[in-house]
C-alpha cells in the first residue's frame, strides 16, 4: 500500500515552503531550515496553520523544544533552494548560510525572501501515524509581489501554466 499511496500522491499538486526553526545550546542558538509540502491553512480566527513532519525528525524535536516556527512560501526561482533543504540536516546545516532570510521579528526564527511566510507560537502537535502535525498560531505575516509560486507535482519542480 505504501507504494501505491506515494503514486496516487504525485497526481496531487502542492505549494512548496522552506520551514525554520532553532535550538539553544551551550554555543549558541543554531538555526535550521526544512523543505516541506504539507503546509494546511486550519483557521483564520484564531490564524492557525499546520504542517506534518516525521517523527524522528531532528529538525521536529527542536521546533517542539523552541516552539515557535516559520514558513515561507517559495516562488518558481526557488527551486534549487528546495532541493537543498530536502536534503539530510547535516548538508541543511552546511547551507544555512547561504539561505536569503532574515531573523523573525516574533519568533526569531529565519524568515526566508519569499512571496509570503508566516511566523508561528507552536499550539499544539498530534502524532498521526509516522508523522506529527504541528499546529501553530500565526504571528506575523510577510507579503512580497514575487514571481508565481514553486509547485511539487509528479515528483518533479514545476510552475504554474495556464491559470483559469
Amino acid at each position: 500500500m505504501h507504494r501505491e499511496l506515494r503514486q496516487a500522491m504525485r497526481n496531487f499538486a502542492t505549494g512548496v515552503c522552506i520551514a525554520s526553526t532553532f535550538r539553544d545550546g551551550p554555543e549558541g542558538r543554531t538555526h535550521d531550515a526544512v523543505t516541506v509540502n504539507s503546509l494546511l491553512s486550519l483557521s483564520l480566527d484564531p490564524p492557525l496553520v499546520a504542517l506534518s513532519l516525521h517523527r524522528d525528525s531532528g529538525f521536529l524535536r527542536d521546533l517542539l523544544a523552541s516552539g515557535v516556527w516559520s514558513v515561507s512560501v517559495l516562488d518558481v526561482g526557488a527551486d534549487d533552494v528546495a532541493r537543498t533543504f530536502a536534503r539530510d540536516r547535516a548538508e541543511r546545516a552546511r547551507a544555512i548560510d547561504t539561505l536569503s532570510a532574515s531573523v523573525g521579528t516574533r519568533t526569531n526564527t529565519l524568515v526566508v525572501d519569499a512571496p509570503s511566510s508566516m511566523e508561528c507560537e507552536l499550539r499544539q502537535h498530534i502524532e498521526v501515524g509516522d508523522h506529527v502535525m504541528v499546529i501553530g498560531e500565526v504571528v506575523a505575516v510577510g507579503l512580497q509581489e514575487r514571481r508565481p509560486p514553486l509547485i511539487f507535482l509528479h515528483g518533479k519542480y514545476q510552475s504554474l501554466g495556464e491559470v483559469r
